[in-house]
């Protein structure tokens, strides 16, 4: 293969591929009908003219007939009337009117012939052309949900690389990081205040239980007293019985464990 065969083959692939490319379904579909109407009007035409051609051959074959006929009566007069030469110039006539009316008779059966192929071409054509249409509309259907179907799917694909997509997608998780974050710090104040409460809780029992411890140990210990004038009796203290306190002090302990 010579280097213009290569050539010229490579040239017819890469423009057919680029025709293929820019082709488009629906565009092509209503092309196409539109251009069998055109054919459809053509063959019509087609018709109209042959039927117009049968019927002049036909008048022109019966117009020769006609014409044999009176030919053939004027010979027939000439003879009677003795003219003989007469009457064989009106019978070679009449002979050249009957060959055409044979001629034109033959081509009528042809050009009728040719009016029935054509006509049946006509209903065909018409036939297609209503298929044709029919089958446009679903096509140019299935052709735009193919499109939106291979759309969809390079949009699925290229969600990954698309730059808005990935943006998206890092906001997204810088939102969650900063939820995540807002929870922690609030978990954190939230431990740190019930620490707070448990610290200040603790040191009110701590400041009870030494108030308590006080006051205690001031009724245990001797008490000062006035000293007596000579003419007052002394007073008796009465001793103070362990039992009660400790029978106090047990039930407060029992006070604080309840808390």
């Amino acid at each position: 293969m010579g280097f213009f065969d290569r050539l010229s083959r490579l040239l017819r692939a890469n423009a057919n591929a680029a025709i293929g490319s820019m082709e488009d379904p629906g565009k092509i579909l209503d092309q196409s009908v539109a251009d069998m109407q055109a054919d459809l009007v053509k063959l019509r035409q087609a018709v109209a003219t042959a039927i117009a051609s049968q019927k002049r051959i036909q008048n022109q074959a019966e117009q020769a007939e006609s014409q044999s006929k009176t030919w053939y009566q004027r010979a027939e007069r000439a003879l009677q009337k003795g003219e003989e030469d007469l009457a064989r110039e009106a019978l070679t006539r009449r002979k050249t009117y009957d060959d055409t009316a044979t001629a034109l008779n033959t081509q009528l059966k042809s050009q009728a012939g040719q009016v029935e192929a054509l006509k049946k071409s006509l209903v065909a054509l018409e036939a297609k052309i209503a298929e044709a249409k029919t089958k446009k509309d679903m096509l140019k259907a299935r052709a735009q949900a193919a499109q939106a179907q291979e759309q969809l799917q390079s949009a699925v694909g290229n969600l990954g690389t698309n730059s808005a997509m990935a943006a998206f997608e890092r906001m997204e998780e810088k939102v969650q990081t900063l939820e995540a974050r807002s929870q922690a710090a609030a978990e954190l104040a939230g431990a740190d205040l019930e620490s707070q409460f448990a610290a200040l809780e603790g040191s009110d029992v701590d400041d009870e239980l030494a108030a308590l411890k006080n006051r205690l140990s001031g009724a245990a210990g001797p008490a000062p007293v006035a000293l007596p004038k000579d003419s007052d009796p002394v007073p008796q203290l009465a001793p103070v019985k362990v039992a009660e306190v400790d029978a106090e002090l047990e039930e407060l302990r029992r006070s604080i464990d309840k808390l």
